[in-house]
């Protein structure tokens, strides 16, 4: 498969030359949650072909974005992980889901929403500046997703899974069964107070205040 050159010498060529082709980003968006096996990822992109997948790790390997690492114990084998240019893509990449967000509309038949998508939406919602000062914690649990936020006097962390700290609220928003687990979905759902928490209650309103942006035009 042949990748595009565009001849120019702009640094938005060169960023499409080497993270424009179909899946690449979305494949960076997984790793920057985590480092990831090869299955993980392959999983984690649903209906990505395999070759497709091989061929994208391949070029972004070769330009220095992204690296295999063997994996820490207990586990074995190798995983894939971001290097520090990789890393470097993370704000371009909340800016372009921040646009893309508002250009959503309604879902399709056949939508999803993976965990990893999820922290990004709380990344690229994050405000910093309604932060500024906060210490304060959180785990959403949405169906069989649980991802958490972290914030340490205005300073954010997200991921997967469990808060790495006892979390000062825990919500579960309660979703219909064929409402989409959107970002936009759970905080309308939530606004609603249809929402179990557990915890220190008045942290829904810091954490709507906090981690809220116009995600939909």
């Amino acid at each position: 498969m042949k990748r595009r050159d565009f001849g120019q010498y702009c640094g938005l060529a060169r960023a499409l030359e080497l993270v424009g082709e179909r899946w690449a980003l979305l494949i960076v968006r997984n790793l920057i949650v985590r480092p990831r096996r090869y299955s993980e990822l392959q999983t984690g992109l649903s209906g990505i072909p395999t070759n497709v997948l091989a061929t994208r790790l391949k070029e972004l390997e070769q330009a220095g974005i992204v690296e295999r690492q063997v994996a820490p114990a207990p586990a074995r084998g190798v995983v894939y992980a971001l290097t520090e240019v990789g890393r470097s893509l993370e704000p371009a990449l909340l800016s372009l889901a921040r646009w893309g967000a508002t250009q959503l509309g309604d879902p399709q038949p056949g939508d999803v929403v993976t965990p990893e998508g999820a922290v990004l939406s709380l990344r690229t919602a994050f405000q910093p500046a309604k932060a500024a000062g906060l210490t304060a914690s959180w785990e959403i649990h949405v169906r069989d997703a649980v991802v958490h936020a972290v914030i340490a006097d205005g300073e954010l962390v997200t991921g997967l899974g469990p808060a790495p700290v006892e979390p000062d609220l825990v919500m579960v928003p309660q979703l219909a069964d064929d409402q989409l687990a959107a970002y936009r979905v759970i905080i309308a759902v939530m606004r609603d107070g249809l929402v179990e928490l557990r915890g220190d209650r008045e942290l829904l309103d810091t954490f709507l205040r906090v981690f809220t942006v116009p995600l939909a035009a």
